[in-house]
């Protein structure tokens, strides 16, 4: 391409998308690391984007009403890194910019949520950020529908590339966002054919426009290097009714010996080559220096939307005082005042009739009193909503029919619902929840993981979480994913033992700041455990003293979930023959293990023998078997070694030896000594 001919006809355009090039290949030089193909090839659109179509205001980033930029192909971290210094970001400096990629710095190597802002969400694993965008996209249309577009009316503007369109969790996206014609949400795909191992069509031979557009979506194409031509695609994009992919025709390291090679994707440090490429830009300038005047032009973008933040301010402020009240509260994450009277009533109701349902039924019960007090519950299911108990008459289903609708049919889409639900919980104003079988977090886990990451308070209602689903059978009976779940940093895992439980569980959820929470339910029906009613919220102590023991304690038996009622079952089979026995349920290792160790000795001192029940694998048990005070030769572990099988689930858990007998059977040949430790 002729870029001498690009500068003179846009001189002042080729200028200030030089300044992100130049940056881009400093930073990446500096650090010795990184990815420069992707923003030197991007800058143009980029440019063309925040100068004439995006709203926003650098001194307020976190305006609620501001565009929303997401770069799903986070390995080009310094596009975004530029752009928010160029534009005046005042935590993003030049000194930022030097450290790329160093210890202590906010401009790590792909963005991150939390670290800087004007970043909306974390981006690297491909794919996630235009899943997430779906989200934001989502989000944005149930506020607007609330509050009216005086006050909620923004776009979500996305950059993707090959390699986000080649992973599956895009299609699940695309999909999704096409379906519900989220006309807000614009695509920007960088087609510049190039991925790490080469040219795409060594992979890859998909028609990526015909593919939006069968799944719904209005497709632009343009020059992406051609200002003009740029401005138009976008402006084309907004106009329309649907979700809007605009493919971008680019040159991967523009300008570079390494352009249009897979060298170009990567970090390009050698000397000779970056001043060969400044000479091609005609920059004359240093390392990490802007002149004066191109600065300022950006900065003038940064504050282009100053004067409609303020109009925005003024019309948010005409509001009732109630109305901005919800609307703050909402965007806060703080729970209505009336979630904990509904909360008690659910369990005041579970203790007088004592009933014995399934925990994903409890957890529908809890729901329905639930989202009529707090109206920015969104729910949804992978296509399971019966199963899952999910739906509460007061919700509506969401489409383009029903922008009010607090319901998603998010189709067999488990990892493009959990990316979703991160976008929405990242927009705010919003507090996703969404179902699915324990066995497909296998589906969920990478978006699941980055809810963590991220510290985003997403509920994942996961049912049928045991061998106890049954007939099934071990495709879809999980083992190991309550370990897997509780193996990841910051992730609340809870397994509720009966409606009491789950009455808790959720309002631990729905009042976490920076945690998500997996909720495993049950699809058996489980009897109500707890006797007495309290307003204290015992599962949020992790563990609590179920039933003592009477006479001498000699045993202790820990539990969760399903496995609570064998826990007790078995304990008036020890009492009975003189073992004094006492039971704790345990529905979240995490919540245990923030207590103080004072309040941990009282649950779980030394002395007695333990014996931990659980219809899943051994894993993250030890720690309460023979850490804790206890030892390894006084402990033991009643659950499953390996894959369940196809069968009732009461033959199931007799067979696997999950029994009341079976427990204090092991309890016994712990106390005799007959017993080797495991």
């Amino acid at each position: 391409m002729d870029i001498d001919a690009i500068r003179k006809a846009h001189p002042e355009h080729w200028a200030r998308a030089a300044a992100i090039r130049v940056l881009t290949l400093d930073a990446v030089a500096a650090a010795n690391s990184g990815h420069s193909g992707m923003p030197m090839g991007m800058a143009d659109v980029a440019t063309v984007l925040f100068e004439k179509h995006l709203k926003f205001d650098a001194s307020a980033p976190l305006w609620p009403d501001r565009d929303r930029f997401i770069l799903s192909a986070g390995h080009g971290s310094m596009l975004i890194y530029s752009l928010l210094h160029l534009t005046g970001y005042a935590d993003m400096t030049i000194e930022q910019i030097r450290n790329f990629r160093q210890w202590g710095a906010i401009t790590a190597g792909h963005p991150e949520f939390g670290h800087a802002t004007g970043v909306e969400t974390t981006t690297g694993p491909l794919g996630q950020g235009i899943a997430n965008a779906v989200g934001f996209a989502l989000a944005e249309e149930v506020q607007r529908a609330r509050y009216g577009k005086k006050i909620v009316d923004h776009h979500t503007y996305v950059i993707d590339g090959d390699g986000c369109l080649m992973e599956g969790v895009s299609h699940e996206a695309i999909g999704l966002a096409g379906k519900q014609k989220l006309s807000k949400l614009i695509v920007f795909w960088d087609n510049n054919g190039i991925t790490i191992d080469g040219a795409v069509s060594i992979a890859d031979v998909t028609d990526q426009s015909l593919r939006f557009k069968a799944a719904g979506w209005s497709v632009f194409e343009c020059d992406g290097h051609d200002p003009d031509d740029i401005d138009r695609a976008i402006t084309q994009a907004k106009a329309s009714n649907k979700p809007s992919m605009i493919a971008c025709k680019t040159h991967i390291a523009l300008g570079s010996s390494a352009q249009d090679t897979s060298k170009g994707h990567g970090a390009l440090t050698s000397p000779d080559l970056i001043a060969e490429t400044r000479k091609v830009y005609g920059w004359d300038h240093g390392p990490f220096e802007i002149p004066a005047d191109i600065k300022s032009a950006w900065e003038a973008i940064g504050s282009r939307g100053a004067a409609a933040r303020a109009e925005w301010q003024a019309r948010f402020d005409a509001l009732s005082d109630n109305r901005r009240a919800e609307f703050n509260r909402a965007l806060a994450g703080d729970a209505p005042k009336r979630l904990a009277a509904a909360i008690r009533g659910v369990k005041k109701a579970a203790i007088a009739d004592q009933p014995k349902v399934a925990t994903r039924k409890s957890s529908e019960m809890v729901l329905a009193a639930v989202n009529p007090v707090m109206a920015e519950t969104i729910g949804g299911s992978a296509d399971l909503t019966g199963s899952n108990n999910t739906l509460t008459p007061d919700l509506g289903v969401h489409g383009p029919d029903n922008r009010k609708g607090r319901y998603l049919y998010y189709g067999i889409r488990e990892h493009g619902m959990a990316a979703a639900m991160n976008g929405m919980a990242l927009h705010g104003g919003v507090r996703p929840y969404g179902g699915t079988f324990m066995c497909f977090t296998d589906y969920a886990r990478p978006s699941m993981r980055l809810s963590a990451l991220m510290k985003l308070p997403v509920t994942y209602v996961m049912t049928h979480d045991s061998i106890g689903l049954g007939e099934d059978g071990p495709t879809h009976q999980p083992v190991e994913h309550l370990a897997l779940s509780r193996a990841t940093p910051n992730m609340t895992v809870i397994r509720p033992a009966d409606t009491v439980e789950t009455a808790e569980a959720w309002e631990i959820a729905l009042t976490a700041d920076k945690t998500p929470t997996v909720l495993a339910l049950s699809r058996q029906g489980l009897p109500t455990v707890r006797a007495k009613h309290t307003n204290k919220n015992l599962t949020a102590q992790g563990a609590y003293v179920l039933a003592d023991s009477e006479g001498k304690r000699m045993a202790i038996l820990i539990a969760s979930g399903s496995e609570v009622s064998v826990a007790l079952a078995a304990r008036d089979i020890l009492q009975n023959e003189g073992i004094g026995t006492r039971v704790v349920s345990m529905p979240s290792m995490e919540l245990f293990a923030a207590q103080d160790e004072a309040y941990r000795k009282r649950v779980l001192p030394g002395g007695p023998v333990r014996v931990a029940i659980e219809a899943g694998v051994r894993q993250g048990w030890d720690t309460w078997l023979y850490g804790e005070r206890g030892r390894r030769e006084k402990s033991a572990f009643v659950g499953m070694s390996d894959f369940g099988a196809s069968a009732p689930a009461g033959t199931l858990f007799e067979k696997y030896g999950i029994t009341a007998e079976a427990t204090a059977d092991k309890v016994k040949q712990v106390l005799s000594g007959n017993w080797t430790a495991g």
